[in-house]
């Protein structure tokens, strides 16, 4: 009688040890070394793109606005991020909450999260799943990668999409008559800051009673 256990083919110890190093690497590189191992919802586990116009928050600013969306959104609420990645991964950092997300990107890099990652490309402002239905989403996040006012209008159309009425948006200050005008927002005292400094002036803009002033 055979041992069952021959039939299973074992790594040799070299080739083990080979791919140790290079997933060490990888993580290394990756800056995904933490203290706890591997935390893919930590900001910071996917790098800013800057050809694809990304800056993640500064971790503060990330958890204020995402303190801010789960008290907006209530009890079992859920909150549509729109290309504001580092928002939805403090949120993904929340266990236990009451509250279902999902992240709107261009950067399929997202997909590792699953099905919350919806591709979005500002372009084709409701080429969306059709599981995403209208006015489904407590409160929308949405911070345009471009400052301009076509990329804003037609971002403004997904958010109007998703949302039951809740709106948080954070672009330029320059963009402060556009939001009023694509999406009634005002602008609040909270100011936004970025892990590295943007030349532009960066703000929040909100269209109900919100924390942020």
């Amino acid at each position: 009688k055979m041992d069952d256990d021959d039939d299973i083919p074992q790594l040799s110890s070299h080739t083990l040890a080979a791919l140790q190093e290079f997933y060490l690497e990888q993580q290394q590189r990756e800056g995904m070394k933490t203290s706890q191992g591997f935390n893919q919802y930590s900001i910071g586990s996917i790098e800013e793109d800057w050809q694809l116009s990304q800056f993640w928050y500064s971790d503060e600013t990330a958890s204020c606005l995402a303190k801010e969306a789960v008290l907006a959104a209530g009890k079992g609420g859920r909150i549509a991020c729109i290309s504001a990645p580092s928002v939805y991964q403090k949120l993904k950092e929340q266990d236990g909450e009451d509250f279902s997300v999902c992240i709107l990107e261009y950067d399929r890099r997202f997909s590792v999260y699953g099905e919350e990652f919806i591709f979005y490309d500002y372009n084709h402002p409701l080429d969306l799943p059709e599981n995403l239905l209208p006015h489904s989403f407590d409160i929308v996040i949405a911070d345009p990668p471009y400052l301009s006012e076509e990329c804003l209008q037609k971002t403004a159309e997904t958010i109007k999409y998703l949302t039951k009425g809740k709106i948080l948006l954070c672009t330029g200050a320059v963009m402060e008559e556009q939001a009023a005008k694509h999406l009634g927002v005002k602008i609040c005292k909270f100011i936004p800051k970025h892990s590295r400094n943007l030349a532009n002036e960066f703000r929040c803009y909100v269209n109900y009673a919100s924390g942020l002033d």
